[in-house]
């Protein structure tokens, strides 16, 4: 039994760092005098598990309730201790173990050295870093006290660029409106420009198909026209040569074939040893007709007492002077010689045309010659040969030579005729 007055506890607790979570070793208080003398004593064993034993010896007196008061344990202690407590600390200690109590605040205490240590030195970090804040704001607060009147200088002077700068901005405010103003108006151009663009494009697109269209059209008549200048030059070609050609030389082709002229390609005459039909007789009479007929329509004149009226191999002669009578100047070889010979009075009448023709050239003075002399009264030609022999053109008392020498001379003629006309009105 121990003595009543004195009480020794023993209890075993685990301690940890609440940041990097390292057992804490305790620090015993050291002893007093006092401590020492009232018999109280404090151990700390280790037990097998690694717990800390800690162990309370010291007689205290009891109190009224019996219980025994033990001192409590040292540890390591964070932040500045107050020395006095004021009301304000009560109440803040008051407020923190409430919180502690209902688990609304953690309590990180208690740490290890080596946080405390760190812990310490961020807080002189902070505390560094506040001291040397605090000494600019005192610094600031020292150089920008100015006197009253600089300061009213310096209002003036800010009031005054206060409104400059409130008329600039007013000017800029109604620059930025007529800005405005013209990026609208730029916009509805734009807008327009961006439909007349449009239509522009619609335009082209009509405008190229139009083209395309009229430049085929172009291309046909071009083609057209390069087809039609051949032609007209083939045709002025043709011109050209037709106008270098004489008609009457391409019409009429008169040429003596031994004793007997020929008019394209017809003979005019008869002869025992060179039978001719009276067929091409009066073909070649109708070409002799034509002929003289052609002549005197370019030379203008108008024949007297008969018409000439040329009708192939069925020609005739018609009388001026009498509509009832005309001359045929075709024969079928069968007339009597007995009877009127209608076809030697036409023989007759066609040599006196030919006389009329001969003396109407002649007036012209333009050169014109015969080389056989007619006499249509005889109905005969004289020989050019100055025999002084001539030939008649009638068949009746006539042989079949001399009629067709006659025929022969007549051609001649025509053919000088034809030569002359040929050379002074084929251009007309």
């Amino acid at each position: 039994m121990e003595p009543r007055g004195k009480t020794t506890t023993t209890f075993s607790m685990r301690f940890m760092c609440q940041n990097c979570g390292q057992p804490l070793r305790l620090r015993e208080p050291p002893e007093t005098p006092e401590a020492a003398q009232k018999g109280g004593s404090l151990s700390t064993e280790s037990s097998d598990g690694g717990e800390l034993q800690a162990s309370t010896s010291r007689s205290s007196p009891a109190g009224v309730d019996g219980e025994v008061r033990t001192s409590p344990m040292q540890f390591t202690l964070l932040g500045n201790s107050v020395s006095i407590r004021t009301l304000s600390s009560i109440q803040k200690t008051i407020v923190d173990m409430s919180a502690i109590l209902s688990g609304r605040k953690i309590v990180k205490d208690p740490l290890c050295e080596e946080c405390t240590d760190h812990l310490l030195e961020q807080l002189d970090t902070q505390l560094s870093q506040a001291e040397l804040d605090c000494q600019a704001y005192r610094h600031v607060l020292k150089t920008e006290v100015m006197a009253e009147e600089e300061r009213k200088a310096l209002d003036t002077r800010l009031q005054a660029e206060l409104r400059d700068l409130e008329l600039v901005e007013a000017r800029l405010t109604e620059d930025l409106e007529d800005r405005e103003e013209a990026w609208a108006q730029a916009a509805a151009d734009l807008r327009e420009s961006q439909a007349e663009t449009a239509e522009l494009h619609q335009r082209n697109a009509q405008y190229r198909k139009e083209y395309c269209a009229l430049e085929w059209q172009r291309l046909e008549l071009t083609d057209q026209l390069i087809s039609v200048e051949n032609q007209l030059r083939h045709a002025q070609g043709q011109l050209h040569k037709l106008s270098t050609n004489n008609i009457f030389d391409l019409t009429f082709k008169i040429w003596v074939e031994g004793p007997m002229g020929v008019i394209n390609n017809f003979r005019l005459g008869y002869l025992p040893q060179v039978p001719v039909s009276w067929t091409e007789i009066n073909a070649a009479l109708g070409q002799t007709a034509l002929l003289l007929l052609a002549l005197a329509n370019t030379i203008g004149l108008k024949f007297q007492r008969y018409q000439l009226v040329a009708g192939g191999n069925h020609s005739y002669l018609k009388s001026l002077t009498d509509d009832s009578v005309w001359l045929p100047l075709f024969s079928d070889g069968k007339q009597n010689v007995f009877l009127e010979n209608k076809f030697d009075r036409a023989m007759m009448a066609f040599l006196d045309c030919m006389q009329q023709f001969k003396e109407e050239a002649e007036k012209r003075k333009e050169g014109f010659y015969l080389p056989y002399s007619m006499y249509p009264e005889l109905g005969t030609i004289e020989d050019a040969s100055g025999s002084g022999e001539w030939y008649s053109i009638r068949t009746h008392l006539n042989t079949v030579e001399e009629w067709t020498k006659a025929l022969k001379f007549l051609l001649v003629n025509l053919k000088w005729s034809l030569s002359w006309a040929s050379e002074r009105y084929s251009q007309k």
